[in-house]
């Protein structure tokens, strides 16, 4: 139904960047949003950043400033543009698209495979 696609993760010393992609494929007729989540060893799933198609964006307090979301709205990508990286960003960063697809009633959840990013200190 829906194939999300991530790439960019790797390690990077403190204070280096990151970029991570995320391309959605399949038969999404509409999407709600895009966003990147996170989980840390022994911790919770948390939300880093997500974008609506209003479009809206909303950060976890501990990366706003550092890190941007952006959408290709055209190639049904999003993109996490991490700068200022701290080791306790170090996480298995996941993309997650919530909207219609054909063949299901309501708008649902859709995981990426994960991609690791480890900052070094």
């Amino acid at each position: 139904q829906v194939q999300l696609v991530e790439s960019g993760g790797g390690l990077v010393q403190a204070g280096g960047s990151l970029r991570l992609s995320c391309a959605a494929s399949g038969s999404i007729l509409s999407i709600n949003a895009m966003g990147w989540y996170r989980q840390a060893p022994g911790k919770q799933r948390e939300l880093v950043a997500s974008m609506s198609s209003g479009p809206s964006t909303n950060y976890a307090d501990s990366v706003k400033g550092r890190f941007t979301i952006s959408r290709d709205n055209a190639k049904n990508t999003v993109y996490l543009q991490m700068n200022s990286l701290k080791p306790e960003d170090t996480a298995v960063y996941y993309c997650n698209l919530r909207g219609y697809v054909s063949g299901r009633w309501g708008a649902y959840d859709y995981w990426g495979q994960g991609t690791q990013v480890t900052v070094s200190s």
